[in-house]
């Protein structure tokens, strides 16, 4: 059923007088009926209970609002709908969440969207549960990419998880380890002495393993138990073998190149490289395409 199709009981008019809101005197109520609008889907009903006068934001008792309903059940209507009536779209609960992060974890790319567009904070406090993080770790690359490009740090580094690209790695998220480091994630930033690709060796994923010694992970750097990755794989594993198989061989000279000419552009301007005047082939190659 689309969120514009309502069942017979979606169209029942709630009185506004039914639950008792006195926000004015800092008492809360505990579920509204537009929480249940937001969190079904009812269109309808939600555009009735806004025309009746319900405040957008009416928090329950930790503080969640509609919105937040909306964007984890990615209810993408509801969640316009509230963003036009006012609601606020940075609200957090008492546990620092906030809608976005919400979106993040239901893989809603367009709900995350919807909220950056309308002044969604893309990066919480550090004491706070992270969109990005979030976003990695269920491998939602289009939730990623919307978050960087509104301004994300993409090596946003929380001390007792890492950076993004390490969840990446822990959780074995290969489009998200990719679409990180295209969009200039450091390889070598992980958690503490923890790299990456520690991280990867350690899970066995040889397919990540592989596209961050692409992208010029050292594999002679140790972590904080003096391992260096090739010691974190577990014995005789494919990552083993492949991070042996790699040291015993020099790297390719062309991957040099490759890497000397993205560590001269820098960081923070590799996405001017389709503006540079060269030849689509190297601009593709440049860009790991």
């Amino acid at each position: 059923m689309s969120e514009e199709e309502e069942d017979d009981d979606d169209r029942t008019v709630w009185n506004a007088s039914a639950v008792i809101l006195d926000i004015d005197s800092g008492s809360w109520a505990d579920r509204s009926p537009l929480h249940e609008a937001a969190a079904r889907g009812r269109l309808l009903t939600l555009r009735h209970l806004i025309s009746q006068g319900y405040n957008v934001d009416v928090r329950t008792i930790d503080h969640v609002t509609p919105l937040h309903e909306a964007c984890l059940a990615d209810h993408v209507a509801c969640a316009r709908t509230l963003i036009d009536a006012g609601a606020n779209v940075n609200a957090t609960t008492i546990d620092g969440v906030t809608p976005l992060f919400n979106s993040c974890m239901a893989g809603s790319a367009t709900c995350t969207e919807i909220l950056l567009e309308n002044g969604a904070s893309p990066q919480t406090a550090i004491c706070q549960p992270s969109p990005i993080h979030e976003a990695t770790s269920k491998g939602k690359s289009a939730c990623v990419e919307a978050l960087v490009t509104w301004g994300a740090d993409v090596d946003y580094d929380i001390p007792h998880l890492g950076t993004p690209l390490f969840i990446a790695c822990v959780s074995k998220q290969l489009h998200c380890t990719r679409k990180l480091l295209d969009k200039g994630a450091n390889v070598q930033k992980g958690r503490f002495l923890e790299t990456p690709l520690h991280a990867a060796a350690e899970k066995d994923c040889a397919d990540i393993v592989r596209v961050l010694l692409e992208y010029g992970a050292d594999v002679n750097v140790r972590n904080q138990e003096l391992k260096r990755p090739v010691e974190s794989a577990p014995p005789s594993s494919l990552a083993e073998g492949f991070l042996l198989l790699y040291e015993a061989m020099p790297r390719p000279l062309c991957q040099l190149c490759r890497l000397s000419i993205r560590d001269c552009i820098g960081q923070s301007r590799l996405h001017l490289i389709p503006q540079l005047q060269l030849p689509n082939r190297l601009k593709n190659f440049l860009q790991y395409r």
